[in-house]
């Protein structure tokens, strides 16, 4: 796979935030842009959620791989690398 700086997060708890996961990878370097499905602001409940994260770096992909079956909230976390299509 070619240097990508997007991760796609998933198996993410219905309560999860933007923000949150903002904090959570924002540690691991600058993010340029965070995608939360569906949106916080959502009408419907879904059991899970999947995030897209766009890091300045794509050196901070690696390191957020690491987060991979981290228990966040009540889930464990599933972190990719992803391609950088829109």
């Amino acid at each position: 796979m070619p240097a990508t700086a997007v991760v796609q997060v998933t198996n993410l708890s219905s309560a999860v935030s933007s923000e949150q996961m903002r904090t959570l990878f924002g540690f691991l370097g600058h993010i340029e842009e965070l995608r939360l499905y569906p949106p916080d602001n959502g009408p419907l409940s879904f059991s899970s959620k999947v995030c897209y994260i766009k890091f300045r770096e794509p050196s901070s992909v690696g390191v957020a791989q690491h987060l991979t079956n981290t228990v966040f909230i009540d889930r464990a976390l599933i972190v990719v690398p992803c391609a950088e299509d829109d």
